[in-house]
């Protein structure tokens, strides 16, 4: 049977991904030939080594989250294929996933406008099966149907139309830059993290229409959110690494669900607890705040 390239074009944003895009390239070139990076000028050899491979590369700057960036490439880039598929640098597609997707695209009936799939956590090496949970995220749609919604992080697809159909495949989010490199990047997280839980107290920016689905999660979210502070990021350790049984997973799992669950969920507390004892509980101070010291512009 022929293995041929499924009709879609996959998109990723890059910013000095050396260390990912080689493993990200060679994963999608088994599913399409039809692929485009925007890259926000990377410094390192992030470009270098997509070029060497033949892929097409786009210089954008930065607009300040992933949301409007991919936007930009939706609104911007020559894209032929019937659908597409949002993938970061540092994942990739199980072959398993790689074939369920050429096997259904061509016959999925046309009410079915995009896909979504369980991501999985790789984790210093090693899958993270226990004390999350499944992480679906829709990563695929029909051409013209969709775009993501503008949010900080934790970015939604929102399709104009259709039904959603969850694939039995899976993908990894598998990071292989070491420990300081993401805890920087989660002290980032924690600052965008923090302005959304003050965005949704104090209506900071103007509210979007969320698809159903996402909405449950959003109102999980607001649960934790109305826990008191620093106490509910030791309960959700708690209840991921005892309940959900993280334990099991080793000392990588314990590494993941103390970071992860704890640690970076202790920094968006203290964060928000500062931005409140310097600004009390007035909006346009709050804003300021954002905007000045972490560049965070609330629209």
């Amino acid at each position: 049977m022929e293995n041929k390239n499924a009709d879609i074009t996959a998109i990723v944003l890059t910013y000095n991904e050396e260390l990912h895009i080689r493993r990200c390239m060679e994963n999608l070139l088994q599913l399409t030939d039809q692929i485009i990076i925007v890259d926000s000028f990377s410094t390192d050899k992030t470009v270098e080594i997509a070029e060497e491979m033949g892929i097409k590369v786009i210089q954008h700057k930065w607009p300040g989250n992933q949301a409007e960036q991919f936007n930009w490439a939706l609104d911007h880039c020559t894209i032929n294929s019937s659908w597409i598929l949002r993938l970061d640098a540092d994942e990739y597609l199980y072959p398993d996933t790689i074939q369920e997707m050429k096997d259904s695209l061509p016959v999925l009936p046309p009410e079915v406008t995009s896909l979504s799939l369980v991501r999985e956590r790789i984790w210093m090496g090693k899958r993270i099966r226990f004390g999350t949970g499944d992480i679906i995220l829709k990563r695929v749609f029909r051409t013209n149907t969709g775009h993501s919604e503008i949010r900080l992080m934790d970015e939604y697809i929102v399709t104009t139309h259709g039904d959603d159909r969850l694939l039995k495949g899976k993908f990894a989010d598998d990071n292989i830059n070491d420990l300081t490199n993401w805890t920087m990047k989660h002290l980032n997280y924690a600052a965008r993290e923090a302005a959304m839980i003050l965005d949704d107290e104090y209506h900071l920016s103007s509210p979007q229409n969320i698809e159903e689905d996402e909405s449950a999660k959003r109102k999980q979210k607001k649960v934790y959110a109305g826990l008191p502070y620093f106490l509910r990021a030791y309960a959700y350790f708690v209840y991921r690494y005892f309940l959900r049984l993280g334990f099991l997973e080793g000392k990588e799992g314990f590494c993941w669900h103390f970071f992860q669950g704890l640690w970076y969920r202790m920094f968006v507390d203290a964060t928000v607890f500062e931005i409140k004892k310097k600004c009390g509980n007035d909006p346009e101070k709050i804003r300021d705040y954002l905007a000045m010291h972490y560049h965070i512009v609330l629209k």
